[in-house]
């Protein structure tokens, strides 16, 4: 599975690298973008929490029928959601990129980019839905696997699409989202004839199963969507206050944010595989084994992602050479790397504490817990220090930011698993 989200993360962050060298001013407007596309990944990766945490705890309690039915549930609303979600944001980008600080020039090229991009983002929900179905029954394979896959057909087709081939000069920033596009429609026509084989669905008593199914189902996917939509709503903050900076940090940060996603694949992944088993510990009263399961996550999280951010902050110029063809953007690339990679190390324990309670049975304070670290941690600590030291003190605001919220989620958690209903029982003797 984490190498399914490597490569996954990775074909965007190469997205971003080929449009560099288009020009600053392409990768400034694909930047602006990144906000309104983490808000659909928000809605999908809420309601995947959902889909997730109730088809695990139908499987630990033996309701193989009640699970099948929600598949087939889960499966049709997400996609309807996520299409009212695309097709609202396309009618709004007008005013919406102006107020995330996009000049004319600007949302002049994110129109010719943005249909497409919205088009990639539905097929990949659509995916993303049969993924969660897939890992709910324990099959991690299949979705890593796919990942891997269409990844690998868009880094084939992004070159090709962007910069052309022979006498014609391709699409230039459309040409990244149509590729995306087409590597999704092909994991989804495999995922689909792969789900068509398994009984997994159910085409009766589904009426029945949503008016039994709608208050749970909203009681995990409501907190967790909120959860999920807290952090595109603080990147649009946050590129408010960037691009206040000029259009190279403009750049330079959405390179950074793309970095960060590829950064915390093991994070992500972890996200995504460790909440099934942990609602089926949940199911089965199993609290000893979510102990060890926690415990085993969180110390693999620390020390992984605290390896890999020194080493990036050491090999930070040569990283920022790679990604970007602008000699301003590069510099602050690497400014950036030195100070937020670190510091992901917090930022992986407080996801993890997130997505734990949401599958745990606390979707209220794992919302509560995503909104205090963008809104009392990140945001305050990034806009603090953009306002005293430009750029670096923006990033080292924002390290900071991260390292608060990851000490504050782990004392949340060791006094919710201390409490007498979460003590794991007696080792046998």
């Amino acid at each position: 599975m984490a190498i399914g989200v490597l490569a996954l993360l990775g074909f965007q962050l190469v997205d971003s690298a080929f449009i560099a060298r288009l020009g600053t001013a392409p990768l400034a407007a694909q930047s602006f973008t990144f906000p309104l596309s983490f808000l659909i990944i928000g809605v999908q990766v809420g309601m995947g929490i959902a889909i997730a945490a109730l088809i695990s705890r139908a499987l630990g309690a033996g309701e193989q029928a009640r699970a099948r039915r929600l598949g087939s549930l889960v499966l049709m609303l997400g996609a309807g959601v996520i299409a009212l979600l695309t097709l609202a944001l396309w009618a709004l980008q007008g005013p919406v990129f102006a107020a995330l600080g996009a000049d004319a020039s600007a949302r002049e090229l994110i129109r010719g980019y943005w249909a497409p991009q919205l088009l990639a983002a539905w097929l990949g929900a659509a995916l993303y839905f049969g993924y969660s179905l897939f890992r709910a029954h324990g099959n991690t394979r299949l979705p890593g696997t796919m990942m891997v896959v269409t990844s690998l057909v868009n880094l084939v087709l992004d070159p090709l699409l962007i910069f052309g081939v022979g006498p014609w000069e391709g699409l230039g920033l459309p040409g990244a989202a149509w590729a995306t596009t087409l590597a999704f429609g092909v994991g989804l026509a495999v995922l689909g004839r792969r789900l068509w084989q398994t009984d997994w669905l159910a085409g009766s008593g589904l009426a029945e199963e949503l008016k039994a199914s709608a208050r749970p189902f909203a009681g995990i996917a409501g907190p967790a969507m909120v959860s999920q939509l807290m952090p595109p709503l603080a990147a649009m903050l946050a590129i408010a206050v960037v691009a206040s900076l000029g259009e190279a940090q403009v750049a330079a940060w959405g390179l950074a944010s793309r970095l960060e996603t590829l950064s915390l694949m093991v994070v992500l992944a972890m996200t995504m595989s460790l909440p099934p088993w942990l609602g089926r510990c949940y199911g089965a009263g199993d609290w000893a084994q979510v102990h060890r399961l926690m415990r085993l996550a969180l110390r693999v999280i620390v020390a992984w992602q605290l390896a890999l951010g020194l080493a990036m902050a050491v090999a930070a110029p040569w990283v920022a050479q790679a990604l970007a063809g602008n000699p301003e953007v590069r510099d602050d690339l690497a400014l950036l790397i030195r100070f937020l990679l670190p510091s992901y190390a917090a930022l992986g324990v407080c996801m993890i504490v997130v997505s734990a309670g949401n599958a745990l049975g606390w979707p209220l304070r794992a919302m509560l817990m995503s909104g205090a670290r963008l809104f009392a941690f990140y945001l305050p600590c990034l806009a603090l220090g953009a306002w005293l030291g430009g750029l670096l003190g923006l990033a080292v605001g924002a390290a900071v930011g991260n390292l608060l919220a990851g000490v504050a989620a782990w004392l949340v958690l060791r006094r919710i698993l201390a409490s007498p209903r979460r003590r794991p029982a007696a080792e046998p003797a």
